[in-house]
């Protein structure tokens, strides 16, 4: 067994290659060379020095291999060891109990952060007397892996290969909710500072969106109020309009990604605040402490309103944020509906842009006169989507006009209705139709008429006025990015429903479930860079591997104990975790292991190249 050097698409790689003999067409046989492992890009490894890849192939055959993870083969490669395995019937040791290994990936990452090293300080600090790195580690690996309540994580703890947590008192898992509450702001500081230093993180575009997560509770928390009436404290969980439609208490969660795709912080608001009123505040408390430089904040049309944009501004930053055509003025309206301007990509495609003046109230009300860019553009692709999405809710108007004495209108189709109602036809009480029978002179088919021709178009403000307008477009597509990661919160994370009650043990929730996020990112980034997956060309983005199938991976990551103290690992060739462990430059040769080589596995992972 040998190291080799050799070019793909004219960059040079390293693989682990040995040679073996076959039989080949003529019944002889004959050496062949096979492959044991890719180790990787050479680049990876370089120290730089002279003669690298000699040093190293030497280094290899003394036993003591420049790259660490290619020690376990230095043993395999002198001598196959032979395994006499006992095992007598009726002995406790013919049943298997594989135990998680994938928690050692996890681990450096959380060193690579700087976690380790804050959790133990502040225990010192503080005079903490639990494990609350332990159980912060059982908390966030939980959470990635195995999604449960705080009582069931920590019960979590004997799934590991070494479990984490040694003696302990359960309790302690609310202790350590607390703690990470106290010191938010800190373990952000933490994850950045890092980020920064190691991966080379400078956002100049920041994005922002809010979402929301639901508890099964019977009702919303009271205000706390002083002796005469005055909001003292709000309450966290609160009715809002929840983006699953549930009604039941939300709470609100702002989440800010830079442009790599990996989460900055998270900050929780009560339910019934509108998306426009989180943004000056959750900047504040998590961005404004962070020192970045200049970046460019980008939103949806909800935190679309004039005293966060001069916020911004005034802070030295800039802005890219959507802004609802059927919201804007009859002239914004008739130019971005006008041919006139357009530039033609191809039929599908066509968008324009122009420099305005306009008058604006910051955040104390006062007038201000600002300019900014108008980006406007029409995809065939985005109106054929909205159409289909709400195919049924246009036949329905349709059919209406043409037909409105056959209808009778339920309460969902009165509440898509509403948008479209003339104002005197409505029950301000209740919001119910008041006749029915009469449905049609309630339609204002004019609004009708403009939401379907504003149907593919979209419109974008922005601060940056010398931008091209296919950039400012393409910056803002990166929003989707966003989107996603609540996705992978609300379901592969399972962030709600959310059973914890204080509002501090809420917002530690959520910044648990921030990190795990991270942590997912951050291997998702490394398989991207890896090389490893075909990416689409067309797409503005990829994960390399999704979640659902990244987390299905790392608990296939195991390892038993057999007789003898050996161990032998499950489940390695399995597709996703090899991916997984190939972009970490992670090499498991067939073999048993005893612990000590376990252990060394570890110290060879390098998370940031």
């Amino acid at each position: 067994m040998y190291v080799e050097c050799f070019t793909n698409n004219g960059k040079p790689y390293l693989r682990l290659v040995q040679s073996v003999r076959v039989t080949n067409q003529s019944g002889h046989k004959v050496p062949q060379k096979q492959v044991v492992a890719n180790i990787g890009p050479l680049d990876r490894f370089d120290d730089g020095q002279p003669d690298y890849v000699a040093r190293l192939k030497k280094s290899f055959k003394a036993g003591s291999p420049l790259i660490p993870s290619l020690e376990p083969y230095c043993a395999f490669a002198k001598t196959a060891e032979t395994y006499h395995l006992s095992i007598n019937e009726g002995s406790p040791e013919c049943f298997g109990h594989p135990k998680l290994f994938s928690h050692i990936l996890l681990e450096r990452i959380m060193e690579e952060l700087g976690l380790n090293t804050f959790f133990s300080s502040y225990k010192g600090f503080t005079k903490i007397q639990y494990d609350v790195y332990g159980f912060a580690k059982l908390l966030i690996f939980g959470r990635l892996l195995n999604p449960a309540s705080k009582s069931a994580t920590v019960r979590q703890n004997g799934d590991y290969f070494e479990p984490i947590l040694t003696q302990y008192n359960p309790d302690n898992v609310f202790d350590t909710l607390d703690f990470v509450y106290d010191n938010k702001d800190k373990i952000i500081r933490r994850i950045n500072s890092n980020l920064v230093k190691k991966a080379g993180r400078s956002p100049e575009i920041i994005y922002y969106d809010v979402t929301n997560f639901y508890f099964e509770i019977s009702g919303p928390d009271d205000d706390i109020l002083d002796e005469d009436g005055n909001v003292i404290e709000k309450g966290l969980r609160k009715m809002g309009v929840c983006k699953e439609e549930r009604k039941l208490p939300i709470v609100q969660m702002g989440l800010f990604m830079d442009d790599c795709g990996i989460p900055i912080a998270i900050e929780s608001f009560p339910g019934n605040t509108l998306d426009h009123l989180t943004l000056r505040s959750a900047l504040e408390k998590n961005i404004d402490g962070l020192d970045f430089s200049r970046f460019i904040l980008i939103g949806d049309r909800g935190i679309c309103c004039y005293p966060n944009l001069i916020h911004l501004k005034d802070a030295g930053n800039g802005y890219i944020v959507s802004k609802s055509l059927l919201k804007s003025t009859k002239k914004e309206q008739e130019w971005t509906y006008s041919d006139d301007g357009y530039l033609s990509i191809s039929d599908d495609f066509k968008y324009k842009s122009r420099i305005v003046k306009k008058m604006v109230k910051d955040e104390n009300g006062n007038k201000r006169a600002i300019e900014e860019k108008v980006v406007v553009y029409w995809s065939k692709k985005f109106q054929q989507r909205a159409e289909r999405e709400n195919k049924k809710f246009l036949d329905f108007l349709k059919k209406l006009q043409e037909h409105p004495e056959n209808f009778r209108i339920t309460a969902t189709q009165s509440k898509s209705l509403r948008k479209f109602f003339k104002k005197e036809c409505i029950n301000e009480k209740n919001g119910e139709i008041l006749d029915s029978t009469k449905i049609k002179a309630f339609v204002d088919f004019d609004k009708v008429t403009e939401y379907r021709k504003s149907l593919g178009y979209y419109q974008i403000v922005t601060s940056e006025l010398t931008m091209d307008a296919r950039e400012v477009i393409d910056k803002y597509h990166g929003l989707t990015q966003i989107e996603d990661q609540f996705r992978v919160m609300k379901g592969d994370l399972e962030t709600r429903p959310l059973y914890v009650q204080t509002p501090e043990h809420v917002t530690a929730h959520l910044l648990i479930c921030m990190i795990a996020l991270i942590m997912l990112r951050i291997i998702q980034k490394r398989i991207i860079s890896s090389g490893n997956v075909q990416l689409d060309p067309d797409a503005y983005w990829s994960t390399g591997l999704n979640g659902h199938r990244l987390q299905e991976a790392l608990n296939k990551w195991k390892v038993d104990l057999l007789p003898g103290e050996l161990y032998r690992f499950m489940d390695v060739d399995d597709l996703d975790l090899k991916l997984i462990l190939d972009s970490f430059g992670i090499n498991i040769p067939a073999k048993l292991y005893r612990r000590a080589e376990l252990k060394s596995i570890k110290k060879g992972i390098k998370i940031f190249m």
